[in-house]
């Protein structure tokens, strides 16, 4: 494992586990964590040897948002790389990211929340869209965060600033999962498994379709998703899964 001062890094069993450590300030968004954890954003996803992500925070907080005490008019300040870079990075990236929401998750917390593709939950974990509280908006995270829980619920929780639990988290598309604090590893592992199941390529190739196919028009995309469909079939991934299917044995990307 490699430490710097705001973020741990360990290539657990090609699993990349990414932990904001600055549980003191509750891991807010200084700009040397933006600046770090975008740094391990872009090592995980050029590794071939990791297949998914996880972000989780040291502590009792996942992360709390803007360093207050450190910025001012940006969130992540003098970082490096911006803010939204880290977001973008996240949505983008070609590797599955599990957000595992150990406590408190605040205004730009919640954008590393809603970039990840699959969300686990403890019940006890604290949510809030704070910004309003402080004259702020949640404007970059706004981006993320309305493609998960939609304008209805949305208009409600970014003008009122209200906490809620987990498993408010989950009744409004923000979370996929609530699960006792004590089970919150556990549940996170199940998440990895059954990604490790899945072909590598087929996974990168999965969470492309769930971001561009809903910005399709109906026509287009099942025109794109045909031709798409067949490249799939073609690659040596998709003969190998076949294979294993037909001869009753785990593909190869499946460890024993």
């Amino acid at each position: 494992m490699s430490s710097q001062e705001c973020t741990l890094y360990e290539n657990r069993e090609t699993i990349a586990w990414i932990t904001l450590n600055r549980p003191d300030a509750r891991n807010a968004l200084s700009p040397e964590l933006v600046d770090e954890l975008y740094d391990h954003l872009v090592a995980a996803n050029a590794d071939a040897n990791v297949r998914a992500i996880v972000i989780i925070g040291a502590g009792t907080a996942f992360c709390a948002g803007a360093d207050l005490k450190r910025t001012r008019g940006s969130p992540a300040g003098s970082a490096k790389n911006s803010y939204d870079a880290v977001l973008s990075a996240m949505w983008n990236s070609d590797k599955p990211i599990i957000a595992a929401v150990n406590g408190y998750a605040f205004a730009g917390g919640l954008g590393l929340v809603a970039a990840s593709d699959i969300v686990i939950t403890s019940t006890s974990a604290v949510f809030s869209f704070s910004e309003v509280r402080i004259g702020a908006i949640p404007a970059m995270i706004s981006v993320v965060c309305l493609r998960k829980i939609g304008t209805h619920h949305g208009m409600r929780l970014f003008l009122t600033g209200e906490r809620f639990d987990g498993d408010q988290a989950v009744n409004y598309g923000l979370a996929h999962r609530a699960v006792a604090p004590e089970n919150l590893l556990s549940a996170v592992q199940e998440m990895i498994d059954a990604i490790r199941l899945g072909g590598p390529n087929a996974i990168v190739e999965c969470k492309k379709l769930v971001r561009l196919v809903p910005t399709l028009s109906v026509e287009e995309g099942f025109r794109r998703t045909k031709d798409w469909s067949q490249r799939v079939f073609q690659t040596e991934e998709a003969a190998e899964g076949m294979k294993a299917f037909a001869e009753k044995r785990p593909p190869h990307w499946v460890k024993g």
